[in-house]
């Protein structure tokens, strides 16, 4: 049996060209790496449901809420927990923090396939962990690591990352898919027949050579992605499946010299450097997860500069930008034709949501005319092509945070609640209205 080492594809005679991925010179014989126990037919019995012996996963603290919060409250012991995102988006940082605070009452091994033992100490150093008791291993042999964790059969084993291990004997390249998915069926294997929680770190990289998590997803029990924008500190980890418990929840962190600090108040951070009466700046409530954030939109409307309009959206889609540049131009009879939008989230972050619409449109026209919208105000609300404004979820936590920091009116939604009496809740239903009620 031939199998090619990029895409796993198998066939039984050697191909110079791999019929799945189009890869050449990458097949080679397989052999039989690791052996399993014989199971007879007679020991396979199925079992009534009502008669399985339910067993409760126990959680563990990592010390940090909010990674707490995105994976539901804690690790599951006996879990298998990927953290995937692109290289030095901080990935290593939080797992040896981590590793950090459970080594004061769990036995933890940090193992690297791609620092060496010195600079994790000095990784471990600049984070401030150097007093913690972690094992620490640089190995990229599978074998070895196998054998490590069966030695000292610790309770959580990090492995940074998957993709910088390999299997002995040559029998393809470290990172691509087929090696990737059978080093972590071994590992997998070891942690569930002695339940010890293992934290995988998978890369995302622009190269289709090398294998990213989406491979392994379905062979975890959690998927954690981390991501921000490098140039900025921000950085936000979300949950793509949790097996024990939900994916609706968003950790958010702010990078420095000493490594990940948790942000208890992302509403402040974020708009704490919004410059006053400024125009083409406008407050929006977004929700990530279950809970309410402020970010600040930005837009720079200038005259064109060449023969094609430029559109420029960084922290959303840019698609979106088109379609609202659209509906300004027909629904308010605003040529829009001759000038370059550039649109920004501050702060580095990613709003996905499309209640930023509403706001993202008056940036554009105060930017445009040059009038600044009242600091004391922010908007929230979805716009459909008709210039209409569409109703948004959780529109009650929306108008609580933004009583919480300070501002006097916001401009919502039809379906907006009324009881609220330290802030004005200004409905309404078009974008014309709003373009008025923020004097522009």
């Amino acid at each position: 049996m031939f199998k090619c080492k990029e895409c796993g594809y198998r066939t039984l005679k050697w191909l110079g060209k791999c019929p799945e991925c189009d890869s050449w010179d990458s097949f080679v014989e397989e052999e039989e790496r690791y052996k399993r126990k014989s199971t007879t037919l007679s020991d396979i019995k199925p079992q009534y449901l009502n008669e399985i012996k339910a067993k409760g996963k126990e959680r563990v603290s990592t010390g940090l809420l909010e990674f707490d919060r995105v994976i539901g409250g804690g690790v599951v012991i006996g879990s298998i927990v990927l953290v995937s995102g692109e290289p030095g988006i901080g990935k290593s940082t939080l797992l040896l923090t981590i590793s950090g605070i459970l080594s004061r009452e769990k036995k933890v091994i940090f193992i690297s396939g791609e620092e060496s033992m010195s600079q994790i100490r000095l990784h471990a150093e600049r984070i401030g962990i150097l007093e913690d008791k972690i094992l620490i291993l640089s190995e990229m042999n599978i074998l070895a690591i196998l054998s490590c964790i069966e030695s000292e059969n610790p309770d959580i084993v990090i492995i940074d990352s998957v993709q910088a291990v390999s299997i002995p004997d040559g029998n393809g390249m470290p990172g691509s898919v087929s090696v990737v998915r059978e080093i972590a069926s071994a590992i997998i294997e070891v942690a569930k027949k002695k339940d010890i929680t293992i934290f995988l770190v998978g890369h995302i990289t622009k190269s289709g050579n090398i294998a990213g998590p989406k491979t392994l997803e379905h062979m975890v029990d959690t998927v954690l992605f981390m991501e921000g924008d490098r140039t900025h500190s921000f950085r936000l980890l979300r949950c793509k499946k949790n097996r024990f418990g939900s994916t609706n929840e968003v950790g958010i962190f702010d990078m420095d010299e000493k490594g990940l600090k948790e942000v208890k108040n992302p509403s402040l951070y974020l708009i704490s450097g919004k410059q006053e009466n400024s125009s083409g700046s406008v407050i929006i409530p977004t929700v990530e997860g279950s809970r309410t954030i402020m970010v600040e939109t930005q837009a720079l409307v200038i005259p064109m500069r060449f023969s094609y309009p430029g559109r420029v959206a960084q922290g959303f889609n840019e698609r979106r930008l088109d379609l609202l540049v659209a509906v300004i131009q027909k629904r308010l009879n605003m040529n829009m034709s001759n000038y370059d939008i550039f649109c920004n989230i501050a702060g580095g972050m990613s709003v996905l949501e499309p209640s930023i619409d509403l706001g993202v449109i008056l940036s554009i026209i105060s930017s445009l005319l040059d009038k600044p919208i009242s600091d004391e105000l922010c908007v929230v609300g979805e716009v459909g092509l008709s210039g209409e404004v569409r109703g948004v979820p959780y529109i009650s936590s929306r108008i609580h945070e933004a009583k919480r920091m300070g501002f006097k009116r916001i401009v919502t939604p039809d379906n907006a609640p009324d009881e609220n009496k330290d802030i004005n809740v200004i409905k309404v239903s078009n974008i014309s209205q709003a373009k008025d009620i923020c004097g522009l």
